[in-house]
């Protein structure tokens, strides 16, 4: 029979046999930015549209786009189409700005933008993204760097690119706007339709279009960098300093603009060229005038967000390591009704502590018993029988080696369960001196 029902376009399933790579990742993403003094934030999948418009910027493509606005009788809403709006929303509201200074939140979320669908690019995606709110120094703005580049090396990813970019302070972007406007109006009709509408109201986005034509045009503009007021420019040489000390390669890109109104001065991207177009892992920058833009006092802040899914192309297409999924530990095989109620109280002792257990569900005979646990990976099985249970004893079989140690199904089983899966050791004697594991020393 046909599915007829089939996922929305642009988006996933994660299946069990895969998940374990996601939890890798959010692992590693998890662990580094806690051992940096991040605390992690959670805030809602959906916020009031003014939110994106007033943050985001209204000459952005996400806004223009990209964004999924739902109506709710008088109420609009708006799927997040990215994690800092939502982030910063929730720290004003929550007063954690009043709180000691800087503070440093991190989130793993799922974000949604209508864009036509390509590898590395969905309409819901998934993002790690931190924010440190509170200081405007630039030892902040390598710190934050330092921080993706460690999230980088962990996984294990190689040949990935930093490139960086100042885009100034509002006053002295002023200018570059002017010369931009300059450069763009001789070119204006070849430009398309968006672009013409950046040109009045935002002529930086004009270096973000995505179309081939306008790139090309793009590809003479004036640069940033030559229009930086002696405090920007100041600010990207300690910055450039601090990463040299960190001994962080990177390619200052002037064409870096970031696809959001928010940034200003220090922008960066993780760049690798092994996924095809969409080779950013990580982007980000500060944006020093949002907090105040939301409604916050002058707060400077700074921040990133990385593509989980994008990641983990790259981490396949270069055999990286994952986290081992996880096993079952033990499985029990059972004949008879006597000794499946055995398996079924062996496998709660085990499952609280902490063990994954298992036993027959399907009312199978002993092979296909045997044959499922081989299936799930159970490292370690047990058959049970009439004549286990009269005698007290069972094989635990090694499922890899095959080794079979003879076990007493003795009340110490359960509560003191240690296998070779953990510890390597069969003999761990519990708190009395007694063995963790009733052995009775006979090795099959």
């Amino acid at each position: 029979m046909a599915i007829n029902i089939k996922r929305p376009n642009g988006t996933e399933d994660v299946l069990p046999k895969d998940v374990y790579k996601w939890h890798t990742v959010e692992k590693i993403t998890r662990d580094t930015a806690e051992s940096f003094g991040f605390s992690e934030l959670r805030f809602p999948t959906f916020e009031n549209t003014d939110l994106f418009l007033r943050s985001v910027g209204e000459t952005t493509d996400v806004v223009q786009k990209e964004m999924y606005t739902v109506k709710a009788k008088e109420t609009e809403f708006t799927l997040r189409p990215e994690g800092t709006a939502g982030a910063i929303r929730a720290m004003l509201q929550n007063g954690l700005l009043n709180e000691a200074l800087p503070q440093k939140i991190f989130y793993i979320i799922s974000c949604f933008r209508h864009e036509r669908p390509q590898a590395g690019r969905l309409r819901e995606f998934h993002q790690f993204g931190l924010e440190m709110a509170g200081s405007p120094a630039p030892t902040a703005d390598a710190e934050v760097i330092c921080l993706a580049k460690n999230i980088l090396d962990r996984l294990g990813l190689k040949n990935i690119e930093l490139h960086i970019n100042s885009i100034g302070c509002p006053t002295c972007r002023a200018k570059y706007h002017e010369a931009l406007k300059a450069f763009f109006e001789p070119h204006k009709d070849e430009l398309c339709d968006t672009c013409k509408e950046r040109l009045v109201k935002n002529p930086m986005r004009l270096l973000d279009c995505k179309s081939p034509e306008d790139r090309e045009i793009a590809k003479d503009a004036p640069v940033i960098l030559d229009y930086l007021c002696e405090e920007c420019s100041e600010h990207f040489a300690k910055l450039k300093k601090y990463l040299d000390n960190a001994g962080i390669a990177y390619t200052v890109d002037p064409k870096i603009v970031r696809g959001l109104d928010y940034y200003t001065k220090t922008v960066f991207e993780f760049i690798t060229t092994e996924i095809g177009a969409q080779g950013t892992v990580c982007g980000g920058g500060r944006y020093d005038g949002l907090i105040e833009q939301l409604g916050g006092q002058h707060t400077p802040a700074l921040g990133f967000g990385m593509g989980i899914e994008r990641l983990l192309l790259v981490m396949d297409k270069q055999n990286c390591d994952y986290l081992s999924p996880k096993k079952c530990d033990i499985y029990f095989a059972s004949m008879g009704d006597a000794a499946l109620e055995k398996a079924m109280e062996l496998t709660r002792g085990l499952r609280e502590y902490g063990y994954c257990a298992e036993y027959d569900l399907m009312g199978r005979g002993i092979k296909a018993q045997m044959k499922y646990a081989n299936k799930i990976g159970a490292v370690y099985t047990v058959v049970l029988g009439d004549n286990e249970l009269a005698d007290g004893k069972a094989k635990l079989k090694e499922m890899e080696s095959g080794k079979e140690t003879e076990i007493l199904l003795n009340d110490k089983f359960t509560s003191n369960f240690e296998n070779e899966y953990f510890n390597k050791v069969l003999d761990v004697m519990d708190a009395e001196g007694s063995p963790m594991f009733a052995f009775t020393g006979e090795d099959k």
